[in-house]
């Protein structure tokens, strides 16, 4: 493979799906950085761009070779489609919010991949998983309690997002900006 597959981390309710959607409007005129959306098994939620499905219909395209890349969190299932894999093996740069707990797995399933953590304080956070509306106070609670499932992981890049969103959306566009300047074409 050739391109580069960006995952971005961090804990609920850290921003990752905004400033990654702001990313994806600061490059809109750029088609070798790609910006997959995830399958996801509940409704979509304001801000977050995915393809929401039923549990069949996820275990369906696993079964089929329709995702890159699957994994379980907080009682739902979450994939990156398959066209990702293919975007990276034709030399793009694909960009995709993903679990903590799968970057492990991200060289041996892209070949070369890059980890950018998203952070934020734990009030923040709280405040922001209340005020979607998805959980109730005591699972908003239990998402912040929840430990970091790859702590020791290196990452390329850490944005810590307790600034504006532009400053945020700023430092990725950048970080993919490079990643993209030396991957070979």
């Amino acid at each position: 493979m050739s391109g580069v597959f960006v995952a971005i981390v961090g804990p609920s309710g850290a921003g990752k799906d905004t400033i990654i959607e702001r990313a994806k409007a600061a490059l809109a005129d750029r088609d070798d950085i790609v910006f997959p959306r995830r399958l996801i098994t509940r409704p979509t939620g304001e801000g977050e761009e995915c393809i929401s499905v039923t549990d069949d219909d996820f275990a369906d395209a696993e079964a089929h070779g329709a995702l890159s890349l699957s994994w379980r969190a907080h009682g739902l299932s979450y994939g990156i489609p398959a066209s990702a894999g293919e975007t990276v093996a034709a030399g793009g740069v694909v960009v995709a919010n993903v679990s903590r707990g799968v970057i492990a797995q991200l060289p041996a399933l892209f070949g070369d991949s890059r980890v950018v953590r998203i952070t934020v304080s734990d009030e923040i956070r709280l405040a922001r998983i209340i005020a979607r509306g998805r959980e109730n106070r005591a699972d908003a609670a239990a998402r912040v309690a929840r430990a970091d499932p790859a702590p020791e992981h290196p990452v390329d890049l850490e944005i810590v997002n307790d600034g504006t969103l532009d400053e945020a959306c700023v430092q990725l566009v950048e970080f993919l900006r490079d990643v993209r300047d030396v991957v070979p074409r």
